[in-house]
Formats: structure tokens, C-alpha cells, sequence
């Protein structure tokens, strides 16, 4: 139990009904997991409004309700906090609910469009290697040391942020890794939090469903950064020109790495083969075996942080060239066929540009690249004919099939990316709805040599059609795939 002043320390309150010298149970923004005692707080998302849902809770035993407006029946006994924003008085909430565990962990965010989960995976993976208590705060999973939980969103809702947290402080943990996606900032989820360092990674074409405009994105992920304190980092990639943007106004110390500028950390790449990458990192020579020149930015990127959270140079180089691919970036399958097939989650025109020009660069072009791509439903329209232009342009042949359809109609999806096909590529392109059976021509069609990538999904172990999800893994499915075809 805490008591309710306690838990709106820094909350900015514009009107209370009732006593905030109460003990609660719990905090919530579901009506459906309310119980006796508990405080709910009424978001107003994008589709539902938590303000509906008050007399629900109030009936399920709530005792008090935060809100932005009283609802027009007031109950006795009942504490009501009216605040101009729900989202961010749940997230300050939420840190003192759970002790403000950030302040006892060095809690590092990365944000950007992409290499967001690979970078803060592999430096969950280097600090444990360094012999630490780590934690882990991305996409793929969620790590409280060596306890896995399953992810559900790239940035989760800030009680679920802080009870990790919690759990992270009180099991001994020292350095936390966690992603930070746009719309955790949008929507406050991160307020509250202490960081210690933030890395910009890059900024391209992304989620313009949900920010309506490429500056309004821009200006969310700033955001994250100008709320960094003065004994905070503030690493950004400036060879990206937003990286830069990132630092204005911004109180934490700023550094910033590169492979092309000027840069604290500079990087050049040696050999780019598919075995690795042989990098010259502040002119020291690296092996890695993660592949491209994009892996190039994000260990960099690592190296950079790991030195700036205080581990030895030669230490740090040690401990890259033994960090493994994260799931379902750049993951790879060679055949006895010698028929290589990658799994990489690029689901934007940047993503999928960067993993093509990297193939490309390392095959000796006597082979086919087969590419099986898709698009997301109910997401970004704008990107799809981008995705078909670069896969049609960079691929010597091209599937397009459904990613996640959610509530569209596959057909429509690949029609609209196939708009950005230029004349001379249609005929490398064929488009086959059922995602199974498109990764399946691909392998049918590959010969010994040749390259299959398949875009889009990357560690997702599932498709959703319609509202439902059924089982489906991409690296799983062309792995048994290539198998059969051996046989």
C-alpha cells in the first residue's frame, strides 16, 4: 500500500475532490484490471477514451481517479485529481509508485528509426560479457539479468517500464539498456525516468501514420533528448544531419560518432564480407561478426556508450568480436545447396536500401538476390510504393507478399507497393499474398550460390490477419523450407 500524496510527488495538479491522505493498492489505465483500493487514471488514446471508463472502475472498487475533467457525477468518498495531462501524471506516478528505481540503475535510452534493437541488445550482451548485473528493455525481449520476459511494444506502458525497473534495482542490477521509440515519447511513457545517457541512432521514414509529418517526428524523438540532465551523454550519429538537431538546447554532454564526419568516435570499414566486418575504430583495427556498413554505425555506436560508461578501450574491442546478431537482424541460414537465405526485420525504405546496398556490396553478382517483401496494414501508406521502388531497383528478382495485413486486404497492400516499381523492373517482380507460400517460390527458385532476403518481419514470431495472430516465424519457415528442398 502507498499513499496517494506520495505517489503525485511532481504530478502538476490543477484540482483535487476528496483526500489525497489515502492508502492505495495499485495504479491503472485498464478499467478491466481495477480492483479495491486501487487508482485509476483515464488516458485519452487515440481510439479509446479513458474517460468513459470511469464509472466502470469506480464500480470495480477504485477509490480514486485521475482525469483531465470531472466526470459529471461526483461519488462521496471518492478522490478525484484533475490534471492537464493523464499520460505524463501516470508516468511520474508510476516512477514514485515504484520508488523511482531508475534513479538506482544507469539507465541508457536509444532512440532513432532504425538499429534501436541492436544496439541496445549487443550492449546488454557486451556489459554481461564485461562480467556485469544487466538489464534490457527492447523490442525483441525484455532481460532482467538472466530472466527473459516477453516484449510487447519497442517501449512499453511506464507502470510496465518501472516495475521492471523496480525488479532490475532490487535484484541488483547496475546498467540498463532500453529503447526508446517515438511514440514512447509521444505519449509521455518515458517521463519520469532518470537517464544517464541518450543515442540518436538516424532518423528516415517512419511511423508518419501515427506523427502525421516527418519534423513532427523529428521534434518527438528531441524531446527525449532536451529532457536529458547535465550529468547525462548525449551520443548522436552526426553523419546523419538530425543528429546534430538532437543536440541543441540539450544539457547532457554532447559526443557524437560517425563513419564519414568529423566525430569523438570515427569508424572506417576494411572488409565488408558475410562472414563480418574488419572495422578501424578510433584507429584501432576490430573484427565483428556482424555484417554491413550499418552494423558498422551501430558498433560504433556500441563502443562509443561502453567507453563512455566507463569500461577499458581494449577491453571493449575484446568483447565486440565476440557480440552475436540479434534475432531476426541480418540473420542468416546457408544451405547445403550453399543457398543463403537472410532474415532482417527492415520494414522501412531506409532499412530495406541499407540491407540490400549491403548485399549487393559483398556478392560477386554472379548470383541472384531474391528479395520476398511486404508491408505492414493499418500502418504508413506513403512508404509502400518507396519499399517496392528500392526492392525492385536493388534486387535481381522480387516477391511481394503480406507482412502483417491486420485489417486490410493483402491484394490492396502489394497493389499500392507495387506503384513504385519503375517500367524497366516489372518484369523481376511477381507478387504472391500468402507470406508462406512467396518465401517458398523464393527458395524454389534459388540455385546454388544465390541469395534469398526476406524483409519486413525479422523476429516477429507471428502474422496478424484481421485482429488475430497465428504462429509464423520467417527464419524458422525458410529455414525447414531449404531443408525439404534438399531432400
Amino acid at each position: 500500500m502507498s499513499v496517494l500524496k506520495d505517489i503525485l510527488y511532481k504530478v502538476t495538479i490543477n484540482e483535487v475532490v476528496g483526500s489525497t491522505d489515502v492508502q492505495v493498492s495499485a495504479i491503472h489505465f485498464n478499467s478491466r484490471n481495477v480492483a479495491a483500493n486501487d487508482v485509476f487514471v483515464a488516458i485519452k488514446g487515440s481510439v479509446v477514451d479513458g474517460h468513459d471508463y470511469i464509472e466502470k472502475a469506480l464500480n470495480q472498487g477504485a477509490l480514486v481517479i485521475v482525469c483531465e475533467h470531472l466526470p459529471k457525477q461526483i461519488r462521496g468518498g471518492i478522490t478525484y485529481i484533475v490534471v492537464n495531462e493523464t499520460s505524463s501524471a501516470l508516468a511520474i506516478m508510476a516512477a514514485n509508485f515504484y520508488g523511482n528505481p531508475s534513479a538506482h540503475l544507469k539507465l541508457i535510452g536509444i532512440t532513432g528509426t532504425n538499429g534501436k534493437t541492436t544496439i541496445a541488445t549487443l550492449l546488454y550482451q557486451l556489459f554481461k560479457k564485461a562480467g556485469y548485473k544487466v538489464g534490457l528493455l527492447s523490442t525483441v525481449r525484455i532481460m532482467v539479468d538472466n530472466q527473459v520476459f516477453k516484449a510487447t511494444h519497442t517501449t512499453p506502458d511506464s507502470l510496465t517500464i518501472n516495475r521492471y525497473l523496480r525488479q532490475m534495482s532490487d535484484e541488483g542490477v547496475e546498467f540498463c539498456f532500453m529503447e526508446v521509440s517515438s511514440h514512447g515519447i509521444a505519449q509521455n511513457r518515458t517521463k519520469g525516468l532518470q537517464f544517464l545517457g541518450g543515442v540518436f541512432t538516424n532518423l528516415t521514414h517512419d511511423h508518419l501514420d501515427y506523427h502525421n509529418t516527418f519534423s513532427e517526428y523529428r521534434d518527438v524523438k528531441k524531446r527525449f533528448f532536451d529532457a536529458l540532465p547535465k550529468n547525462a551523454f548525449a551520443l548522436v550519429n552526426s553523419d546523419d544531419k538530425n543528429g546534430l538537431f538532437m543536440l541543441q538546447n540539450c544539457n547532457a554532454k554532447h559526443y557524437k560518432y560517425a563513419l564519414k564526419s568529423y566525430a569523438d568516435f570515427k569508424t572506417q570499414i576494411l572488409e565488408n564480407q558475410l562472414s563480418g566486418l574488419l572495422l578501424k575504430l578510433n584507429d584501432i583495427e576490430v573484427w565483428t561478426k556482424l555484417i554491413g556498413h550499418f552494423n558498422a554505425y551501430n558498433i560504433t555506436a556500441i563502443y562509443a556508450t561502453a567507453e563512455l560508461l566507463g569500461l577499458e578501450s581494449v577491453e571493449i574491442l575484446r568483447l565486440i568480436s565476440v557480440l552475436e546478431s540479434v534475432s531476426g537482424r541480418f540473420q542468416y541460414h546457408i544451405s547445403d545447396e550453399k543457398i543463403t537465405a537472410i532474415v532482417d526485420y527492415a520494414h522501412t525504405p531506409d532499412a530495406l536500401k541499407n540491407v540490400l546496398e549491403t548485399i549487393n556490396t559483398i556478392r560477386t553478382k554472379n548470383e541472384e538476390l531474391i528479395t520476398v517483401v511486404g508491408c505492414g496494414g493499418d500502418r504508413d501508406k506513403t512508404k509502400r510504393p518507396k519499399m517496392g521502388h528500392i526492392a525492385s531497383a536493388l534486387s535481381t528478382k522480387v516477391i511481394f507478399t503480406s507482412d502483417n495485413p491486420r485489417s486490410e486486404i493483402p491484394e490492396r497492400i502489394i497493389e499500392d507497393i507495387e506503384k513504385g516499381v519503375e517500367p524497366q523492373n516489372f518484369k523481376k517482380t511477381l507478387s504472391i499474398s500468402d507470406r508462406k507460400q512467396a518465401i517458398k517460390t523464393a527458395c524454389q527458385m534459388a540455385q546454388p550460390n544465390d541469395i534469398i532476403l526476406i524483409a519486413g518481419k525479422g523476429h516477429e514470431n507471428y502474422q496478424e490477419i484481421n485482429g488475430e495472430r497465428f504462429d509464423f516465424d520467417d527464419f524458422k519457415i525458410v529455414e525447414a523450407l531449404l531443408k525439404q528442398l534438399q531432400k
